[in-house]
């Protein structure tokens, strides 16, 4: 028996010692860091979102993140591509997290898990699946029961998925930290008190799922202990107002490195430069200890899931390009920044902190371990014209305009924000296929309906959004106009709250217009002719993405708010007369882009493409040898949507120019993966009257040469 109670209490021993190594494998915080297993890490993150990619890029995009000094890649959990119709769930291709956390895993960094579920991101509806909307008594956001229903459970079941595959570094996964919300602060005051109940049960719903990781809200000054506060935003070194306790860290969950881009818009240029100062800034002026790069690789807004006006391409001007090139000197830069960070990172950790004034936009920023141990310095200057020498332990330190200087040992300076070592690279665009010869296109016009073919009847303007339920960009709406009273000088006149339309009588195009991201209706003023007795008016009411941002998303209003015919005489409000509405296109209804049925549809010769509008498109062509990225260029389209193989690159708009009169984008990423060897089907959907024929598919790649650079 001795020996039995001796093999029970050794087997009692290896339990204890198991779970306590367990929870030593968790993740805490004290006021200076996370701590995973126990120690204090400064931690170098980016943004990585696996949908805005494939799964054939994910394995070299981490690659090039850990390369460039991350420990951490962070994600958004995109609600509306897991859940498209409730309890029905999708994780796979692109959209499988699972993976692509395990592909962080196997290459030995951490994860940053935003579950949101709501996450603005430029996606389309903030991320929430639009039948949220239909939920009787809804309001996002707030203290709705409805709401919280819903965001509880899919909040819960992506932490129950994570747990099931051992993904918490409380299981010894990756995951060491996970997000409720996203930037809340900016709308709480709409929902007054019950925005604050609503931050509070919140928290406490993350915290009681029990993932044995922290919790953070970003822009959240209120957040509730245990939730970390954390700072999202350009310059956190100068606006963060600091954790909301003094037992939490100072983290940065985002820290932009461009913006996002709309159509009509220029690309926003951030400095490598710039990006260094601020980091550096947050880190010795906030006791920062994470700081991730929003965006470290932005992507591809493949289909319709960019929100509204947002252009394909995402955060191009990252460090990693939307191809996953290193955009230089941005990606160097940073990765000299972060090694110089880390060759001090224990002192940073466990120094006493101090700073003083070196000049009237100078100061030094000094961490020193106590009794006079390793000591690390930063000397900062905000001057941004001027060349400042300062005098640090009786040595003279030369200081660039709008510089920060990092001397881990407090004597040599390893590392200068300004001064940039590594050299600028370009991208070259390369064509590869041409798609010139009519020969190689076929068309198929798509149908105008007149009032007498619509199924869907109302005697007033109907909201856009809810009759597509986002599942196509487009809604007719038509009538049939009858007088018999003198009208000359007609014009139609269409208030919209929409962003495009296109308006067409008797069948024939009239006149479009258009809004822009900054102004939320428009106007169509066309001359109309009216015949005598009946006009069929229909009115193509188009959405570029749903709006992904703001209080009360859930009663937003688009498509046309009123809607006249003008006469020299008098004028017609149709307003509330008898609309026909149809939704979406017949091209989609055929599912004209999937392989499958493009072969059975009845498609014609390329005929004269000359102002062809609704027309779709359809060539094959080969995949191109090599392994370089590739890209279609566009820049004779008009405005639409492009597949490949049945899967959507997305939305382009050509026309819509910019304030220098160029596209926004005129290069569409064609992923490898979408392609086959031979036989790939293009489609493209055509609003505006562009010419295919002279639109090339292109690799990508870059160069360090000044010769012979496309942009």
């Amino acid at each position: 028996m001795g020996k039995w109670l001796v093999l029970v209490v050794m087997l009692l021993l290896v339990v204890v010692s198991l779970t306590l190594s367990m929870e030593a494998a968790g993740v805490t915080y004290d006021g200076r860091s996370l701590l995973i297993e126990n120690q204090r890490k400064i931690l170098f993150s980016g943004s990585i979102h696996y949908p805005r990619s494939t799964p054939q890029m994910w394995p070299a995009l981490i690659e090039k993140a850990k390369e460039g000094g991350l420990n951490v890649i962070q994600t958004y959990v995109f609600w509306s591509l897991h859940e498209p119709q409730p309890g029905q769930y999708d994780f796979s291709g692109r959209y499988d997290l699972v993976k692509f956390i395990k592909e962080i895993q196997a290459q030995g960094l951490y994860v940053c898990l935003r579950i949101g579920p709501y996450i603005e991101s430029e996606w389309t509806y903030g991320g929430f699946p639009f039948w949220l909307h239909d939920v009787p008594g809804i309001v996002y956001r707030t203290n709705n029961e409805p709401f919280k229903l819903y965001m509880q459970k899919f909040t819960a079941k992506i932490v129950s998925m994570m747990k099931s595959e051992g993904l918490y570094a409380s299981q010894g996964g990756p995951i060491i930290l996970s997000q409720i919300e996203n930037e809340y602060q900016n709308i709480q005051k709409s929902f007054g008190e019950e925005g604050s109940q609503y931050v509070d049960w919140a928290a406490k719903m993350a915290v009681g799922l029990q993932t044995g990781v922290p919790w953070v809200m970003c822009k959240q000054t209120d957040a509730p202990d245990p939730v970390i506060n954390t700072c999202n935003g350009m310059k956190c070194g100068e606006t963060f107002t600091g954790p909301n306790s003094p037992d939490k860290p100072a983290l940065w969950t985002e820290n932009w490195t461009s913006f996002y881009q709309v159509y009509g818009g220029e690309p926003y240029i951030r400095s490598a430069e710039d990006i260094a100062f601020h980091v550096t800034l947050f880190i010795a002026r906030k006791n920062g200890s994470y700081v991730n790069y929003y965006m470290y690789h932005g992507g591809t807004n493949f289909g319709r899931t960019s929100s509204a006006y947002v252009i394909t391409s995402y955060y191009d001007q990252a460090p990693l390009d939307e191809y996953g090139l290193l955009r230089q000197p941005k990606w160097g830069h940073l990765k000299e920044l972060h090694s110089a960070i880390k060759s001090c990172s224990a002192t940073l950790l466990q120094g006493m902190q101090r700073n003083f004034s070196l000049g009237p936009f100078q100061e030094g920023y000094v961490f020193e371990e106590e009794g006079g141990g390793e000591c690390a310095a930063f000397l900062v200057n905000d001057d941004n014209v001027n060349v400042f020498t300062v005098q640090f332990r009786n040595r003279s330190y030369q200081l660039p305009p709008k510089s920060i200087s990092i001397l881990p040992d407090c004597q040599n300076v390893t590392f200068n924000t300004a001064t940039v070592n590594t050299k600028n690279n370009r991208r070259v665009i390369n064509p590869v296929q041409a798609f010139s010869s009519a020969d190689e296109w076929e068309q198929f016009l798509d149908e105008i309906p007149n009032f007498d073919e619509t199924l869907l009847i109302s005697n007033s303007l109907l909201e856009h959004m809810n009759l597509t339920k986002d599942k196509t960009d487009y809604l007719w709406y038509t009538i049939r106009f009858e007088h018999d009273l003198p009208c000359t000088e007609s014009v139609l006149h269409v208030q919209s709250a929409a962003h495009v339309v296109h308006a067409f009588a008797d069948g024939t195009y009239i006149g479009g217009a258009h809004g822009s991201h900054d102004v939320k209706s428009f106007t169509l003023q066309v001359p109309v002719t009216l015949n005598e007795g009946t006009t069929n008016i229909s009115i193509l009411s188009v959405m570029v993405g749903l709006p992904d941002s703001g209080a009360f998303l859930e009663r937003r209003f688009a498509g046309l708010t009123t809607v006249e015919i003008q006469c020299r005489e008098e004028s017609y409000d149709l307003t509330n007369s008898t609309w026909g509405y149809q939704v979406g296109l017949v091209g989609e209804q055929l599912d004209i882009y999937q392989e499958a049925n493009s072969s059975s549809t009845q498609w014609s010769q390329l005929g004269n493409i000359t102002n062809q509008r609704l027309i779709w498109y359809k060539s094959v062509f080969d995949s191109p040898d090599g392994n370089d990225p590739l890209t279609l260029n566009l820049e004779t389209m008009g405005k639409g949507e492009a597949w490949v193989n049945g899967e959507s690159i997305g939305r382009y708009w050509i026309s819509f120019h910019d304030s220098k009169d160029q596209p926004s984008q005129t290069l569409y990423h064609v992923p490898r993966s979408f392609l086959k060897d031979s036989g790939n089907v293009l489609v493209l959907f055509e609003e505006e009257g562009g010419n295919p024929l002279d639109i090339s598919l292109n690799t990508v790649s870059t160069t360090n040469s000044e010769d012979n650079l496309s942009k």
